[in-house]
């Protein structure tokens, strides 16, 4: 997705934060809009309809966990991209904040360049791949639904049925975290019983095959598709 025009919402109780996110993300083309509290974000978010928010957890008033539950019950802001921005001694549940409806998390203080790239493979999810479509290309890994068959650098791939679908539910939208109850309920279905680890085999197979890059682990939630 091009910076061009993306609207991101950033919101934080401290100016300096704001000032310093702010300032490297119009250099990379973003049109950035900001916000001091939750309320006047939620307020700016309904106005102008953001492609990402990045939402501070610890503000007084209406906190980042109260703000991204009333976002989501926004029928407009339903799709738009949040990512909560947690200090590292915060005592912060990553899993609460995924309950709430957040689609990442941001730890700061960040580096620029690392900052662009976690916001790069956010935006991503602006345009996902429909699991209709037969065939998708996704950084260099081609996959055909309809084959069971995946391509990377002019090699095919053949996997077992379950690692391909597994594969193929998590390309459907790159940069989503995907929680470990969804991926067994789509993957194996709800009449058959799985151990705890059958994902994390089944991830660590497709990284043999395929390469450690593209599926993040997200610690005690699921697994994530990024290139």
């Amino acid at each position: 997705m091009s910076s061009t025009n993306t609207k991101i919402l950033l919101v934080d109780d401290e100016q300096d934060i704001l000032d310093f996110l702010s300032y490297n993300l119009k250099k990379e083309g973003y049109h950035v809009l900001t916000a001091n509290n939750g309320t006047e974000a939620i307020a700016i978010a309904k106005r102008e309809i953001p492609s990402l928010i990045i939402l501070d957890v610890m503000m007084p008033d209406l906190d980042g966990m109260e703000t991204c539950r009333e976002l989501r019950e926004t029928e407009s802001l339903k799709e738009v991209i949040i990512a909560f921005l947690t200090a590292r001694n915060e005592d912060y549940s990553q899993i609460a904040g995924f309950d709430v409806g957040a689609d990442d998390y941001i730890t700061k203080p960040i580096k620029p360049r690392v900052l662009s790239s976690r916001i790069k493979a956010l935006l991503r999810r602006n345009a996902p791949v429909e699991p209709s479509q037969e065939q998708v290309d996704l950084g260099g890994i081609k996959i055909d639904r309809d084959k069971y068959l995946v391509i990377k650098a002019g090699e095919e791939i053949n996997l077992p049925k379950k690692e391909f679908k597994l594969l193929a539910l998590l390309a459907t939208k790159p940069g989503k975290v995907f929680t470990r109850e969804f991926i067994l309920q789509q993957v194996w279905g709800d009449d058959v019983i799985v151990g705890d680890r059958t994902i994390d085999v089944h991830v660590r197979k497709l990284r043999e095959k395929l390469g450690e890059e593209y599926i993040k682990t997200i610690k005690g939630i699921g697994y994530k598709f990024e290139f």
